[in-house]
């Protein structure tokens, strides 16, 4: 991994590299492999944008059983703060009716945006709900919707590339980042 970089205003150091990440998607993927491996229908993938972009690719290289992509954006952030209130700003690009959705998420730290997104895709019809994320903020999520599949813990610190942004800025990046102290 490369020394640290600046984004905007701020300076951020390495955190997880490219290799440590995708060691952990393959894991991930393994789990839904097993646990889809009897569907007779395609699961879909939910990709939500525009964070879990690259996480979203990289697990659907991984996956082995039938899978559909869909994706849906929605807003929470602003800055380096989850500002609570989720904004719906692209819907679903399909329909979900009677299929089983895992919702693929970059992160999730309160667990806000994994509520709204559970409880839209089961007022849409979903037959059943999942939610895969590549990272957990376990000291901030205090919701009581299961994470099914989580590829790696973090600790409630602000983060940046493999899709994670600051001010848009930083998604490109192959590795994590941490904002410096």
């Amino acid at each position: 991994m490369s020394n640290s970089i600046t984004v905007h205003d701020k300076v951020f150091v390495p955190y997880i590299s490219n290799e440590d990440l995708e060691a952990a998607i393959s894991k991930v993927a393994d789990q839904i492999n097993e646990n889809h491996k009897n569907e007779k229908e395609p699961i879909i993938l939910l990709c939500v944008l525009n964070g879990s972009i690259m996480f979203t690719s990289e697990l659907m290289k991984r996956v082995r059983v039938p899978l559909e992509i869909m994706t849906i954006k929605v807003a929470s952030y602003s800055g380096t703060r989850s500002g609570g209130k989720i904004q719906e700003i692209m819907g679903i690009t399909g329909s979900v009716q009677g299929r089983k959705v895992i919702i693929c998420e970059d992160i999730v730290d309160t667990g806000a945006t994994m509520v709204y997104l559970d409880k839209r895709l089961r007022e849409s019809g979903a037959a059943q709900v999942e939610i895969c994320t590549m990272l957990l903020k376990p000291e901030v999520y205090k919701q009581n919707l299961k994470m099914d599949y989580v590829a790696m813990e973090v600790p409630n610190r602000f983060i940046l590339g493999f899709g994670l942004d600051y001010d848009q800025l930083g998604r490109n990046l192959k590795d994590i980042y941490v904002l410096k102290d």
